[in-house]
């Protein structure tokens, strides 16, 4: 699914009227009979609606769901129009017209002075102040309305965007003047804003309201950003022939662990096996023998001559992909034998956790990275990597610019993590849960990434399917223990049926 702009959703919607023969208005009513029935489906006709509603089409789709509303029998509706300027759009003074037409309709108009109606908790505000066509933040007695909504408490509900909140970015916005939903219903396609965490307050809970846009022309209509979903994901999947070994399936090379950190090698290899790869070698302290045999007896052990960490990261044989960091540690050696090893192997990399603090102490290793190197960082790990970020929009801008630049993969890691490609491609993850935010989760996506390249997948799709699954495979564990009980194991232990599941769901949902 691809996440457009502003501009591109109202050139879509232009393309839909010539296709589909009809006017804008004819949209605004779709929107509005879409939105009416999501409000009917969650609230009874004898709640208090209060509509505060702009001049511009955002207002019209407002106006139009109240009157729907109070057709349906909603009668204690109340809608405020705000026409300060005396300039409505075209297709909200026709709504405006329609409405009050409407018998017994409490609407009021406002042209100058502004009193608010009473708010509380009770009641539920449909909020189409502005909309997409916003080209600044609130200001003044729009901010003033804004941040009385919010402290109002009332269930607020917002068409397409809450009023104030960009699309795209909102650096410069002061997000106390932005309206504050508990429920936005966007138009068909999400908007970039909606997957940073510092506008979580403002969106509320989101969701995408199918409003038959023309297809073709969001085919046509060109991205960087885009949701990763089952229909990107199962085309990727590749069959496996009856006829094939183990090691048509790949070798991976995990270094991995140390005195105190087994647990890390552990789950990373787990998740390697787990994932459909034939072969998987730990390299790590040579006391980790026993554990990592007797946990994982699918591995085989490759002992260092240290005992307590990592000291050596020489290649003794050919593996298809190399997985680096869970548990290593940052002695000085383990530095010094990751520096070798990003001069000297061909071999594809994939970097998380301790691989990447040892870059991040030493930051002349970054234009070591082979091309195509997969990094997987957190978010505390991506700003010692490239510096201090406030917001997850700057760390996004800031993660495209250095996987250009180092012709690197960006794992960004989160709520939504985002797989950002040397050509500036996003890819928005939005499987998983809040159980997930568990100590070895990221080392279960480590394993489940470098088993894909170990299979013969390009780092980017390794990556991109990676994310999916493991996200995937902890919504099923969480299914079974709950959030609250999830560990990196139960992801590790159900990824093969997260595969699975993406490979045998009818065609029909994807």
């Amino acid at each position: 699914m691809k996440i457009l702009t502003n501009k591109d959703i109202k050139n879509i919607k232009t393309a839909t009227c010539e296709a589909q023969n009809i006017s804008s208005i004819d949209i605004m009513e779709r929107i509005a009979s879409v939105v009416s029935v999501e409000i009917i489906s969650r609230f009874l006709p004898s709640q208090r609606i209060v509509v505060i509603a702009g001049p511009g089409n955002n207002g019209g789709d407002a106006l139009a769901v109240a009157r729907m509303l109070y057709e349906q029998g909603y009668k204690k509706v109340e809608v405020f129009l705000l026409n300060v300027s005396d300039r409505l759009s075209h297709d909200c003074d026709e709504e405006r017209k329609k409405l009050i037409t409407l018998e017994g309709i409490d609407f009021t108009e406002i042209r100058r002075q502004f009193t608010p109606p009473y708010l509380s908790k009770n009641d539920v505000v449909i909020d189409g102040l502005f909309g997409a066509g916003l080209k600044e933040g609130l200001r003044g007695g729009f901010s003033s309305l804004a941040r009385y909504i919010n402290d109002s408490g009332a269930y607020v509900i917002s068409i397409d965007l809450p009023s104030g909140l960009m699309g795209e970015t909102n650096a410069m916005n002061n997000l106390r003047d932005v309206v504050h939903a508990n429920l936005t219903l966007a138009f068909q396609l999400p908007r970039r804003s909606f997957f940073f965490r510092e506008n979580a307050e403002a969106l509320g809970e989101w969701k995408l309201i199918d409003i038959d846009l023309d297809e073709e022309k969001i085919k046509q209509t060109e991205s960087d950003y885009y949701v990763i979903d089952a229909r990107n994901v199962a085309p990727l999947l590749k069959k496996r022939d009856p006829f094939s070994g183990k090691r048509d399936h790949g070798s991976a090379l995990l270094f991995a662990g140390s005195t105190g950190m087994m647990g890390a090698a552990i789950m990373c290899a787990r998740a390697i096996m787990q994932s459909g790869a034939g072969l998987c070698t730990v390299h790590s302290a040579n006391r980790g023998l026993q554990i990592l045999q007797t946990a994982v007896p699918e591995a085989m052990f490759e002992p260092d001559r240290n005992e307590h960490f990592i000291t050596d990261m020489r290649l003794h044989h050919n593996h298809q992909v190399v997985a680096v960091g869970p548990g290593i540690g940052t002695h000085e050696s383990t530095v010094t034998a990751l520096n070798s090893l990003l001069k000297n192997t061909k071999a594809p990399l994939v970097l998380d956790a301790d691989a990447l603090n040892c870059i991040a102490q030493h930051p002349d290793m970054i234009p070591l990275l082979p091309p195509k190197t997969i990094i997987t960082p957190h978010i505390g790990e991506f700003d010692r990597l490239f510096g201090e970020h406030s917001l997850d929009e700057e760390r996004l801008a800031t993660a495209v610019t250095m996987a250009r630049q180092y012709n690197i993969i960006i794992v960004l890691k989160g709520h939504y993590t985002a797989v950002v490609r040397p050509t500036g491609r996003v890819c928005i993850n939005t499987t998983g849960n809040p159980g997930m935010a568990t100590a070895g989760s990221g080392d279960v996506l480590t394993g489940i990434i470098a088993s894909f390249v170990a299979q013969g997948y390009e780092p980017e799709y390794a990556a991109t399917i990676g994310v999916y699954i493991h996200g995937l495979a902890g919504d099923m564990a969480a299914e079974q223990v709950g959030q609250f009980g999830l560990t990196a194991s139960d992801i590790a232990a159900w990824t093969g049926r997260a595969i699975h599941e993406v490979f045998t769901r009818s065609p029909k949902l994807f």
